[in-house]
């Protein structure tokens, strides 16, 4: 009847409740990355210039942060699925071509087009899922088809935004600008959907058990589908959103897309494997990029021509935030151990 002092017997309880609160606190502090990330950019920000912080400043440095947000949820849907969309860039080009070209005439025949998109995101998923070809090939390869595509469209920048369009994204909202607004309902939508959805559990757990999902009885190829038209529906509102804001179309005002959801979705809190994202994480993430590019524009430095940081130098510092994220992240993951 030994009580297990001093014998070198643990409570059970006992032995497991730390590790419980440490997986907590390690699960806190991934997810507060992005949120701290974000406020350490706009303070930033106040710091050079103060007047930035305002209604009209955050305007005018988050006009392209919805179509951003968009496509860096386009590309977090499909790392949930443990797959690189390589094309997302591409394809937000050739959507905005087609909504510049053809909605403001002939909306029945865009909205065919870009149905036409989802079903070819869909394909992609189902090749991939039955040959076993690596998605980074095979979104490589739609690369150059969304791109041939929005060239033959467009041949040269044109077009012009729907009306529809053009009064949404220059709504003017009361104390709110109209991007925060879009970004939160995109947020919180998005997290309903995959995060406290039923089949949104079913999704993402293609990505971090499909031996699981298999078992369970659901189709691993239906969920791949899925979440790949998720991806193209998302980059089709991103082109849209792009012609909103630019008021006009162009093959290649997309191309640096790619890389910024993929950096946006990790600074977000997604992971290459496990299936493990953050749509709320994803949207802040799409944010801290735009703001990152956007704060050089208010430092001073005096010894560059013009006291000025060049605009060239803008990917520099979202590649900055993300290397200093993943090492936050990963000091993190070292400490809980």
């Amino acid at each position: 009847m030994s009580s297990g002092l001093g014998t070198g017997t643990a409570d059970p309880l006992k032995v497991r409740m730390p590790g419980g609160a440490a997986a907590r606190r390690q699960r806190l502090a991934r997810a507060a990355l992005p949120a701290i990330s974000l406020v350490l950019v706009i303070a930033a920000i106040w710091w050079f210039n103060p007047r930035a912080i305002s209604y009209l400043g955050f305007n005018l440095m988050l006009n392209l942060a919805v179509p951003v947000a968009l496509a860096t949820v386009a590309q977090m849907c499909v790392m949930a699925t443990n797959e690189l969309d390589l094309s997302i860039g591409a394809f937000v080009g050739f959507s905005a071509c087609v909504t510049a070209t053809y909605m403001p005439g002939e909306p029945a025949l865009a909205a065919l087009i870009l149905a036409g998109g989802v079903v070819a995101y869909m394909a992609a998923a189902a090749i991939i899922h039955w040959r076993n070809v690596p998605s980074i090939v095979v979104t490589l390869g739609l690369s150059f088809v969304w791109g041939g595509l929005a060239l033959i469209i467009r041949p040269t920048p044109g077009g012009a935004a729907p009306d529809f369009l053009k009064a949404i994204m220059g709504l003017k909202t009361p104390f709110v600008p109209l991007p925060v607004i879009l970004a939160v309902i995109l947020a919180l939508g998005t997290h309903l959907l995959l995060m406290r959805s039923s089949y949104g559990a079913v999704l993402r757990g293609v990505g971090g058990n499909a031996r699981a999902v298999d078992r369970a009885g659901w189709s691993i190829l239906k969920a791949k589908m899925a979440m790949f038209a998720l991806a193209a529906i998302f980059g089709i509102l991103a082109g849209m959103a792009l012609v909103g804001v630019s008021s006009s179309a162009d093959a290649n005002m997309a191309g640096g897309y790619t890389l910024l959801s993929i950096a946006g979705a990790v600074i977000g809190g997604a992971e290459f494997v496990g299936g493990r994202i953050s749509p709320i994480g994803a949207v802040i993430g799409a944010l801290v990029l735009q703001l990152a590019s956007s704060a050089l524009n208010f430092f001073q430095v005096p010894f560059l021509p013009g006291g000025r940081i060049p605009q060239e130098w803008q990917v520099g510092a979202q590649g900055v935030f993300l290397i200093a994220i993943l090492a936050a992240r990963a000091l993190i993951g070292r400490s809980e151990k």
